[in-house]
């Protein structure tokens, strides 16, 4: 009960025309659609993954959500999430990654928090260090940052 009145009070904020959400997610969910500030997507359950990625150098703290845990909450249906960024990259990602792996959404690194002009305010982040297969360049397509929208489907 508690998801519903989450997905109705963010879908009422993004449907009063108050600033843009900082993610928006549609397609097969619960609601339709759903804007997200950044204050409600760090209510979520809180979730930190230290690796490398392909495009920083060393390893680095990522704190944030698990993409699981966001697609619960808005009751999504489907087997793939195409996500997009804010600079109109856009990735189809199959919904098993989130279930296999503890894919992190990142709105900080190491302690500070992303920054549009450097991969944020979001960045999807896999646990590349913990898993072999998940150093692939499929996987590397699949690091949105600037991540701004998602569609179920």
């Amino acid at each position: 009960m508690r998801s519903r009145i989450a997905i109705c009070l963010a879908t009422s904020l993004l449907a009063a025309g108050d600033a843009p959400p900082t993610l928006r997610i549609t397609g097969a969910i619960a609601g339709g659609t759903v804007g997200f500030d950044l204050e409600a997507l760090r209510s979520l359950p809180q979730a930190g993954l230290e690796t490398s990625t392909v495009v920083t150098d060393g390893t680095h703290l990522f704190t944030g959500f698990l993409m699981r845990d966001l697609l619960e909450k808005v009751e999504a249906r489907g087997e793939t999430v195409t996500a997009t960024a804010l600079n109109e990259y856009i990735v189809d990602i199959p919904i098993s990654d989130f279930h296999n792996y503890d894919v992190v959404v990142a709105y900080e690194m190491d302690g500070k928090p992303l920054e549009r002009a450097d991969k944020g305010p979001l960045w999807i982040v896999y646990p590349r260090d913990d898993h072999s297969e998940l150093q692939d360049i499929r996987f590397d397509y699949r690091w949105v940052w600037q991540l701004s929208g998602l569609e179920v489907r």
